[in-house]
């Protein structure tokens, strides 16, 4: 339940700190005192939009705290899940800052807007007046239902294949938008694919390719120079290697007399066998240096092509032009796989919908089980806030298609008086009617959500005298299982609370502010007095109080 609440800074609200106690707690206070921003504060610590334009000095930060009071059986796993420290005293706040920003804190612990959101559904909920609009809303309806008929379970695991079917449709659109768009530019880079595979990337380096062709042109020329290498390594008289050998052999014949020729020799040696070497290379490099045309074309296509296709994909080496055709390649595979994994995906979106189509009936055996036990649980509650001729009928027809909810769609039509034809809700009820028929809604939602904190926000605007006693004695039903804060302008509601707080607005140093406090018994009186006969409060006023409050 809410605990504690605390404001500063925020539209009318220097400072304001309220103890909430358990039961049913009334709010009274004339219009325009104040309740509605203490609402508004209170809506934002539960994770409404947050705007700087309700700062009441715009150079202060503001802040909403509220602490709550666990059950740890009903909470812990939430924040388990969302790495928060639970504590039975839990607080929640709220900041926003001059520039505009908001943050939001959870025992501390800075948290998204979502999981606050998620967190203060499970905590509190706001009616007021303004929203009996929702019993319009489809969705609300079915909603009562669902939790009347206690199907949450069943709900949720439909909810959960219904996640899987919509994610694998997506899917499936996906993949047949990628396989038209692929086909159309599939023969193409099947020919950029085909002209790739033909210039042989994995065979020969280019740059190697480049020396046999360097190799080729000049064979002549190098020739020349190879045959004149080998006039200076072997003549027989002139030559290098003859030379060497001539100096090799009288340093051998000194080496006998000191190791340090010996050393020289090994050194001279050393040179005479690389030079052999080179000879031998020379003569045998020479031998194959016969002009080939027919390889001599063959190389300068395989360059120009290379080279006409460094140009057509932009780039500058052999190595990029294997990444560019292994893409096309894996491209022209993916698509050609395109029509096995639509046919899984299709397959998979069949399987599911099987599934959902069992699920959706099980829902909607469930639902039309529990219709007309709801029926009468509203008409009962409605009979005892003297509409004792309402007529209700829920009606649930089913569609081909799934939703989030099933294959549902719910109707109630209604009918407050006798004589009159049932229709929809919406053009059935007055103001005054659609009030009750809300409370009564409330009530049973109550029972079945096991809501900590219910907030009422006039709910009773419309009704007066016996029926709104009777409300009141609702309300003290509801209170007996759940906290409940009734904020009304009807002395027997006001009268029927547990405890009674008053808004009011003041003046002090020449700003208007708003403050909330916890009336004690002859305040209330009072209050009730006012509430019963204006501004002038009777004797006859204070004794109709004092008898309300017995």
């Amino acid at each position: 339940m809410l605990a504690h609440l605390s404001i500063r800074n925020y539209a009318l609200i220097d400072t304001l700190n309220i103890d909430f106690p358990s039961g049913l707690i009334t709010v009274t206070g004339e219009t325009g005192a104040g309740k509605s921003i203490i609402l508004g504060a209170l809506k934002l610590v539960l994770g409404e939009r947050a705007d700087s334009k309700s700062l009441k000095n715009p150079e202060e930060k503001c802040f909403v705290e509220a602490e709550f009071k666990l059950q740890s059986s009903f909470f812990f796993e939430f924040f388990i899940e969302n790495e928060l420290d639970f504590d039975e005293n839990t607080i929640i706040r709220r900041e926003i800052l001059p520039s505009g920003k908001s943050r939001a804190f959870i025992n501390d612990t800075p948290v998204t807007l979502d999981i606050l959101q998620d967190l203060s559904r499970q905590l509190i909920d706001i009616h007021s007046q303004f929203e009996t609009s929702e019993l319009m809303n489809e969705k609300f309806q079915l909603n009562i239902l669902d939790n009347f008929s206690g199907i949450s379970s069943d709900l949720d695991a439909y909810k959960t294949t219904f996640t899987h079917y919509i994610h694998e449709k997506k899917k499936l659109h996906s993949l047949k938008e990628k396989l038209q768009s692929g086909t159309q530019d599939l023969e193409y880079k099947n020919y950029l694919l085909e002209e790739l595979d033909k210039a042989d990337l994995n065979s020969i380096p280019f740059s190697d390719l480049e020396n046999e062709i360097n190799i080729l042109k000049n064979s002549e020329y190098l020739s020349q120079i190879l045959s004149e290498a080998r006039q200076i390594l072997d003549n027989e008289e002139i030559g290098i290697l003859t030379q060497i050998q001539e100096l090799y052999s009288r340093m051998n014949k000194g080496a006998q007399f000191s190791s340090e020729l010996g050393k020289l020799s090994e050194r001279i040696e050393s040179i005479k066998l690389e030079l052999q070497d080179i000879s031998f290379e020379s003569e045998s490099f020479l031998e194959k240096l016969d002009f080939d045309p027919a390889r001599f074309e063959e190389l300068t296509q395989k360059i120009n092509l290379l080279n006409s296709l460094f140009h057509k994909h932009k780039v500058t080496n052999i190595e990029e032009l294997k990444e560019i055709r292994d893409t096309l390649a894996k491209d022209t595979s993916d698509l050609s796989n395109l029509e096995i994994l639509i046919s899984d995906s299709q397959a998979v979106i069949e399987k599911l919908s099987v599934q959902l189509d069992k699920q959706a009936q099980k829902l909607h055996t469930q639902r039309t089980e529990h219709i007309p036990v709801l029926e009468k649980a509203i008409l009962d509650i409605l009979s005892r806030l003297g509409m004792e001729k309402s007529q209700i009928q829920i009606e649930i027809t089913t569609t081909e298609d799934f939703t989030s909810t099933g294959t549902d769609r719910i109707s109630i039509l209604f009918s407050a008086n006798a004589g009159m034809n049932i229709q929809p809700i919406a053009k059935a009820i007055s103001g005054g009617e659609r009030s009750r028929v809300m409370l009564a809604i409330k009530k049973i939602m109550a029972e079945t959500e096991a809501l900590p904190t219910l907030i009422l926000d006039e709910i009773d605007t419309g009704v007066s005298g016996r029926i709104a006693n009777e409300m009141g004695k609702l309300m003290q039903e509801m209170a007996s299982t759940m906290q409940l804060i009734v904020i009304t302008h009807l002395p027997q509601v006001a009268a029927k609370g547990n405890s009674q707080f008053k808004v009011e607005k003041t003046e002090s140093e020449g700003e208007t502010i708003t403050r909330i406090r916890l009336l004690d018994q002859k305040e209330r009186i009072e209050e009730i007095a006012q509430l019963l006969s204006g501004s002038d409060v009777t004797e006859t006023a204070r004794k109709q109080a004092m008898e309300l409050l017995k």
